[in-house]
């Protein structure tokens, strides 16, 4: 048993970096509950183990005393100082009652509980060199394959789990492949033990790969504002500096689009946009839809949402495969957005148009300046052609009022609907 407890000691503490001293305190501790078993009446027992040689010794807790009346729980004088010669009665000392089979006999008795200690040694060792590194990017190898498609990764010391959940379906691997991943969690488990989680599919994980490739990040001189992601497909990102002289946005992508080139790689082709922050919603989105331009783009505050018009052929690009890029630039700007076809938009207002000329409603005749937003000098505009009321522009074909005012279509649109709000 003590060969076997010295390569126990010397196994943990070089493949498990777990301290000998906090190994042998466990197993004192286990042992402490055979020994009281084996060593009848004694109070007080104890267990030491010798760390070099794994010696086990079980002493007892005895009173000095002239007379022993209980012999478990007292030592006479003479044979105490053959201990200790310092000793004196009514003095409590160590005596050494290790039984003649404890060596085997108690050891195997505490065998299930030392490994139950080991364990819990293991986890608070896991847990004091991993949780501090939640959001780190570590390399490992994929050592099996569990539950469908659930990984274990070995990474040195431990082995980390990657749920399937946890990295793009687009993403196969197989045993023997390396990997990088994000530590996303470091948990308890129902056997006492800690598992290590980790992650590919977070947006954190690319946060960490652009920290790695991009020395601005990593200095803060440079920072990401906010990114959003859809795993395996597509990845934005809005950055901003620190720095008047850095460009954020060009020290991300790096010289020729190295920098952004090897996390697209790392991340098997990914697509990813990157846009220079904007605290306003309206410009942060028009970044990040380049080049497609927007034939109309309001923000209505009171309920978070950007209403975007654009043209028919651009259509399923904004709005991307199964929604994806709205979904996205959504996330990003933080704000629900609703985006139509043109020709749809177009179609709608004429309609609503129509509608509101064949009414006999009194209150289309009120003054242009009762309408909200309507700049003056399209206001003079309107009423030096004769369009002096609401009702006359809704009556009047869209191209007479940009033929005798100058002004657009789109604004001349833009008017026909600033009037139908201000009904409702």
């Amino acid at each position: 048993m003590n060969k076997d407890l010295v390569a126990i000691f010397e196994y943990l503490e070089r493949e498990k970096g777990i301290k000998r001293e906090l190994i042998i305190e466990a197993i004192e501790e286990s042992l402490q509950v055979a020994a009281r078993k084996s060593v009848k009446g004694s109070a007080t027992v104890f267990v030491e183990v010798d760390p070099r040689s794994g010696e086990i010794q079980v002493f007892a807790e005895k009173e000095v005393v002239e007379k022993v009346t209980y012999p478990d729980e007292e030592i006479l004088l003479e044979e105490a100082r053959e201990i200790d010669p310092e000793c004196e009665i009514d003095q409590l000392i160590r005596v050494v009652v290790t039984p003649s089979d404890f060596g085997r006999i108690a050891a195997q008795k505490a065998r299930q509980i030392i490994s139950q200690k080991l364990r819990s040694a293991e986890r608070n060792i896991i847990y004091e060199e991993y949780r501090h590194r939640v959001g780190e990017i570590v390399s490992g190898t994929v050592k099996r394959v569990i539950k469908r498609a659930t990984l274990v990764v070995d990474l040195g010391k431990v082995e980390a789990i990657l749920p399937e959940r946890f990295y793009p379906k687009t993403e196969k691997y197989h045993i023997g492949d390396r990997i990088q991943a994000l530590i996303w969690e470091v948990k308890d488990t129902d056997l006492g033990g800690a598992e290590v989680i980790l992650s590919r599919s977070h947006p954190e994980m690319v946060k960490q790969l652009f920290v790695q490739e991009v020395p601005e990040l990593y200095e803060e001189t440079i920072e990401i504002k906010k990114i959003v992601r859809e795993a395996g497909y597509r990845t934005k990102i809005a950055v901003s500096s620190n720095d008047p002289k850095v460009d954020a946005l060009g020290a991300c992508v790096g010289v020729r689009g190295t920098r952004v080139k090897h996390v697209i790689s790392e991340l098997n082709n990914e697509k990813i946009d990157i846009v220079t922050h904007a605290e306003d919603p309206v410009e942060l989105l028009r970044r990040i839809a380049h080049p497609i331009e927007f034939k109309k783009l309001r923000f209505d505050a009171e309920k978070n949402t950007l209403f975007a018009v654009v043209e028919d052929e651009d259509y399923p690009i904004i709005i991307g495969k199964r929604g994806m890029n709205t979904r996205l630039n959504s996330e990003l700007v933080e704000a629900e957005i609703e985006v139509k076809k043109a020709s749809d938009y177009q179609a709608a207002l004429i309609f609503e148009k129509k509608q509101l000329s064949m009414e006999e409603d009194r209150d289309l005749d009120f003054d242009l300046e009762q309408i909200p937003g309507l700049n003056q000098f399209v206001i003079d505009g309107l009423k030096e052609a004769g369009f002096d009321t609401p009702r006359k522009i809704v009556h009047a074909p869209t191209e007479e009022i940009t033929k005798k005012t100058g002004i657009s279509a789109e604004m001349a649109q833009d008017i026909i609907e600033k009037i139908q709000q201000t009904r409702i």
